[in-house]
């Protein structure tokens, strides 16, 4: 499994990244697996505490190697040409395989249809994936077909030539009309699946616009102008207004049923590869969202 750090990833312990990469896995396990040589940064053995830097190549040969298969899942696809396309992801299917969990996934759905049509710089068991929308998370995800289009993308990305917009809904009633988080992020040191705001973490921004206030909820529009894991969720529980059904960030006891955060990536803005036509697109609210708006509309 080769694996290329990007600027999103820099700075981290290589136990830690690969760990969080591999979900499911223990550090611990990780860390057995660094110090029996299977893995290796820039062709080199590593220690487990090595901070990643952006362009480092690891290498990763599992002691018990897992096979992602193909499978036939319907694929929502939003836009597409020969160099990558954009689908709707639904909320409920993992974005890529897991140790535990290798079926089911969108790149499951992807391998079947596209087989290796689709960029393997972040591994096997992200192929394709440029960027990555949480399990209850729906939504715009862009695909790369080839790796020039990957890093086409990805270095569009770190240019902030791409606009990643989302709706949420969230616990009370937000009184400003616009304002920005601008809160630094981290892992959790006590719970490593999830991040916090803390001293020490990497920049993150997250620029907030209301849409429509209820009785004790909010619906908002969310443009992340930084792209870290639990982003959106973690920085609206640091103000007091976490997305509602989130029960990993705070939400609390539910009272319109779905599955947990009610999060949708809906506007997409990007320069197609290679000729920089900015192509946008837009979806409509998933069925979570129309569910929530219903019931706190009544």
């Amino acid at each position: 499994m080769k694996i290329i750090i990007d600027e999103l990833n820099s700075d981290t312990r290589l136990d830690v990244f690969l760990a969080d990469y591999l979900k499911d896995y223990s550090r611990s396990k990780i860390q057995s697996e660094i110090k029996e040589g299977l893995v290796q940064v820039n062709y080199r053995q590593a220690k487990p505490s090595y901070s990643l830097k952006d362009g480092d190549i690891i290498d990763f040969t599992p002691s018990n190697p897992i096979q992602i298969l193909p499978e036939d899942i319907p694929l929502d696809i939003v836009w597409e040409d020969e160099n990558m396309l954009v689908v709707n992801k639904p909320s409920g299917m993992l974005t890529h395989p897991t140790t535990i969990e290798t079926t089911g996934t969108l790149v499951n759905a992807l391998l079947y249809k596209y087989g290796e049509n689709l960029s393997d710089i972040n591994g096997e068991f992200r192929r394709g994936i440029l960027h990555r929308l949480d399990r209850n998370t729906s939504g715009l995800l862009m695909i790369a077909k080839n790796n020039k289009a990957h890093e086409y993308l990805v270095n569009a990305m770190k240019s902030g030539k791409i606009t990643k917009k989302y709706l949420a809904i969230v616990k009370g009633i937000i009184s400003e009309d616009e304002f920005t988080i601008n809160k630094p992020l981290k892992r959790n040191p006590k719970q490593p699946h999830k991040m916090m705001v803390g001293e020490g973490g990497k920049e993150s921004i997250s620029k907030i616009k209301v849409l429509k206030r209820f009785e004790d909820a909010t619906l908002i529009e969310v443009h992340l102008i930084t792209g870290r894991t639990h982003q959106i969720r973690v920085h609206l529980s640091s103000i007091g207004h976490p997305v509602y059904n989130d029960t990993l960030y705070g939400f609390g006891k539910m009272k319109i049923k779905t599955e947990e955060q009610v999060l949708e990536s809906y506007k997409l803005m990007f320069p197609r590869p290679f000729d920089g036509e900015i192509i946008s697109l837009e979806i409509p609210e998933d069925d979570k969202l129309k569910k929530v708006i219903n019931a706190l509309t009544k």
